[in-house]
């Protein structure tokens, strides 16, 4: 089975984004964390998903954006 990667897009001084990641990490679920911040590459993959702010979250080919409801959706698919 290959290994689900999930990635938030993330800023340091954004409270959503801490959210994100602590219920991702309470939940078990490795993810790799890009700071728009520091490489703005990562700004422009947030701007390929539709999305203009962080958080936005990612598995595979769903991006959500902010902490929200879909995030379990995240986190379900993730632990499959």
């Amino acid at each position: 089975m290959n290994k689900k990667t999930v990635i938030v897009y993330t800023t340091n001084d954004c409270i959503e984004c801490t959210m994100v990641k602590k219920v991702l990490t309470e939940e078990g679920i490795p993810f790799e964390v890009r700071d728009i911040s520091k490489n703005s590459s990562f700004q422009k993959e947030v701007e390929q998903y539709g999305f203009l702010g962080v958080p936005v979250t990612v598995l595979n080919d769903r991006a959500i954006k902010g902490f929200t409801n879909e995030l379990k959706e995240i986190i379900d698919l993730a632990k499959c």
